[in-house]
């Protein structure tokens, strides 16, 4: 029976056999094993943009509906993956601020408060890494609500693309009907599980030209980057981005930003995993906030469900970010004039499709789970996480753990004294849970 009270261990460098680390057949470690030089730049190129799917729908709204810079949105973007190049050497995903870019989006949030928020969440986790506490939070953090919170970023993904499909976003042109949207998203779909090889950069450069043509359509293309302005933040706009945008954002940060992917590295990136920590993504992320605040751009961090998306679809080493990370500083300094009305074109079937392979790609992390208990808390997040509610899911789930872990100590101790008496202690009977 799987212990769900039990931190799963520690994972040494180059290694996927720890329970709940990375196990699986001889052909799964092989494939997350396989040295760099085996990896063409076709397969990485692929990969790179494989996460485009979230990063595209939330940063056109907040381009449209919140009036920021499209230079100043995409440019940090780039140079975080160029970061994350350098730094990490895997493919960390660079993703918006989920919870945030959707409470701004509802709110109507201008610039500047937005970028007060930046500011706020770049502070908070630039002294949460340093601080070397949460590292010390991922050796002990119970594997079962990990693992909830990874079914509830794959579940959202999925939602995500359910609406993109069934209510378009207004701030997206979307002349196709409905089922026509559905039915080639379900089609690519279908391609992209059954040839990851390539296959997200084919559908990408597609659906890019795609949106190029459609804006060159509507008025001449103008060449270079938009304008940007240094943000101007009172005290007021701190104090309402602090309740609006960040305190319901830290929480889910903390977890799928900086917890899970350092437990899901080793199972991707096992060369690399040493390196991707909670305490070091909590730093990256925090001063690339520090950056997005002074830009007025899009607030950002490291999602677990785009390091996913990255791997399925080949990316394992650092030329996947550099690539990407390249190519979003290209499109904000050549086209960023013009860019909200180009990306507004951009295919929603194709922002569907990649959002469906990155949820199921990153449900599958679920599979190293063991006992009814394990998935009862596992599932209980998830279901929470998709209706809203993850941080009490979490909250939960953390409970639960640690009633369990208070039963198990007294039982021990119970244990013990029988044995001091001169007594063998009953044998319990495995319940399977």
């Amino acid at each position: 029976m799987a212990d769900p009270t039990s931190p799963a261990p520690a994972l040494p460098t180059g290694s996927d056999s720890a329970p709940g680390r990375g196990g699986g057949s001889h052909s799964d470690r092989a494939a997350h094993s396989t040295p760099p030089a085996a990896h063409d730049w076709w397969a990485e190129a692929s990969g790179a943009v494989a996460d485009l799917g979230v990063l595209v729908p939330i940063a056109v709204a907040l381009i449209v509906s919140n009036g920021l810079s499209a230079t100043a949105v995409l440019l940090p973007a780039g140079l975080l993956y160029l970061t994350v190049a350098a730094t990490y050497r895997a493919p960390v995903a660079v993703q918006p601020l989920k919870a945030f870019g959707a409470a701004a989006i509802a709110a109507g949030a201008g610039p500047d408060v937005i970028a007060a928020g930046s500011l706020l969440m770049g502070a908070v986790f630039l002294a949460l890494g340093s601080s070397g506490l949460l590292d010390r939070l991922g050796a002990v953090f119970p594997r079962a609500v990990i693992r909830g919170v990874q079914l509830a970023v794959g579940l959202l993904f999925a939602s995500i693309a359910w609406g993109l499909v069934t209510s378009p976003p207004s701030t997206f042109s979307a002349p196709w009907p409905v089922l026509a949207t559905g039915a080639a998203a379900l089609a690519l779909t279908g391609m992209l599980l059954r040839w990851r090889r390539g296959s997200a950069l084919l559908a990408v450069g597609v659906g890019l030209a795609v949106a190029v043509i459609a804006a060159w359509g509507r008025a001449p293309l103008q060449m270079g980057p938009s304008a940007m302005a240094r943000p101007d933040i009172s005290a007021a706009e701190l104090a309402l981005a602090a309740t609006l945008l960040v305190l319901p954002q830290v929480p889910l940060t903390l977890t799928n930003s900086c917890l899970a992917p350092a437990d899901a590295a080793p199972r991707y990136f096992p060369d690399a995993a040493t390196r991707i920590t909670p305490s070091r993504l909590a730093r990256t992320l925090g001063l690339a906030n520090l950056g997005v605040g002074a830009l007025g751009g899009m607030p950002l961090c490291h999602g677990a469900g785009g390091m996913s998306a990255h791997h399925a679809f080949g990316a394992r080493t650092w030329r996947a970010p550099a690539l990407i990370g390249a190519a979003l500083m290209v499109l904000a300094l050549t086209l960023g004039a013009q860019l909200g009305t180009v990306l507004r074109s951009f295919p929603l079937a194709v922002l569907a499709a990649l959002l469906l392979v990155a949820g199921i790609t990153h449900v599958r992390l679920l599979s190293d789970l063991r006992g009814r208990l394990d998935w009862a808390i596992a599932l209980g997040i998830g279901a929470a996480g998709v209706t809203g509610h993850l941080l009490a899911g979490v909250l939960a789930g953390l409970a639960v753990v640690a009633l369990l872990r208070v039963r198990a100590g007294r039982r021990v101790r119970a244990d013990q004294r029988v044995r001091v008496a001169g007594l063998e202690p009953a044998r319990r009977v495995d319940t399977g849970t």
